[in-house]
């Protein structure tokens, strides 16, 4: 298992940093009975510069409060505000490649009446690829992404990840790497945590929006096929489509770019080496660790004022 913190570890908690081992949360939380919460996957990267830069930050913590408001979770945070915190969070902890996840989570409350107030902690930890940097062995999951009339599907809600989990978990327990999801008609959606793109004769194609996630990786895909000008279609996609592709690949801002060796133990006939989508796989790393494609770091002088709690 990941080490995710140790003794000295810090966090920002409603607004204070302090220590790991030393916050609490409330047991009859309706986030912890219900998963009644929402949160953000975020990374961060030593650049060119060596300056340690957050991808898109400002998107991310946008969606963070569109997660919150659409399933009625008060939210009363400013994204600068939040990006300056995350900031010193990573200073504070030593990290520069690290992943960032911010949630927003509600008090103690076992009935379904909506909340008068909400929480935020913000965590930080150095992880790898999420999926590795080997090519995918992939395999067609026997669950299905939640319907979309039943969910607030573009949210990131801590509950929806259920889902996630069981489907990885089965596709792992038979020997593959991952999983890749259908949606409620049966067409091609998404990974538990990462959308889907395939080559088809020098162009792509990923599904369309209404099923899946619409990822902050996703849309920084089309912007670097527009500035290439490789042709992408959004459309509903069928298995057998996909199966007949030259190549395929994840993308997530946990999985970063990954490329499937195969789908159901069908090999995909391009080389990935030859491929678009490795073009876009180099152009992705490119961009998230160029120190030109950041906005400028946040001042951290508002927090040396601040109360600190590290006991």
């Amino acid at each position: 298992m990941a080490n995710y913190y140790n003794n000295n570890t810090v966090i920002y908690h409603n607004g204070e940093f302090l220590k790991a081992v030393d916050a609490k949360t409330d047991l009859y939380g309706q986030s912890l009975h219900y998963g009644y919460a929402v949160f953000e996957g975020i990374r961060s990267y030593k650049t060119t510069s060596g300056e340690t830069k957050i991808f898109k930050a400002v998107e991310h913590y946008d969606r963070l409060q569109q997660s919150a408001l659409a399933v009625n979770l008060p939210y009363h945070w400013d994204t600068e505000e939040l990006i300056s915190a995350t900031y010193e969070l990573l200073h504070r902890n030593n990290l520069q490649d690290a992943y960032i996840r911010p949630l927003i989570y509600a008090p103690a409350n076992m009935s379904f009446v909506q909340n008068k107030e909400s929480f935020i902690v913000i965590e930080v930890w150095e992880m790898q690829p999420f999926l590795g940097e080997k090519l995918l062995k992939v395999m067609s999951s026997s669950f299905q992404r939640p319907n979309p009339k039943g969910f607030k599907i573009t949210a990131k809600v801590s509950g929806h990840y259920v889902n996630s989990i069981l489907a990885s978990q089965e596709a792992k327990a038979k020997g593959f790497d991952e999983a890749l999801l259908s949606d409620i008609n049966g067409f091609v959606a998404e990974a538990p945590g990462a959308n889907i793109f395939y080559e088809k004769d020098g162009k792509l194609f990923t599904p369309s929006l209404g099923n899946i996630l619409p990822g902050i990786t996703r849309a920084t895909v089309l912007e670097i096929c527009k500035e290439k000008g490789i042709p992408v279609t959004e459309k509903q996609i069928t298995t057998e489509e996909l199966l007949q592709a030259d190549a395929a690949f994840f993308c997530g801002t946990a999985a970063e770019v990954i490329g499937f060796e195969s789908l159901d133990g069908i090999v995909f006939k391009k080389d990935w080496n030859k491929s678009i989508s490795k073009q876009i796989q180099d152009a992705y790393k490119r961009r998230v660790t160029s120190s030109s494609s950041f906005i400028a770091e946040p001042s951290k002088e508002k927090f040396q004022q601040e109360k600190i709690v590290l006991q």
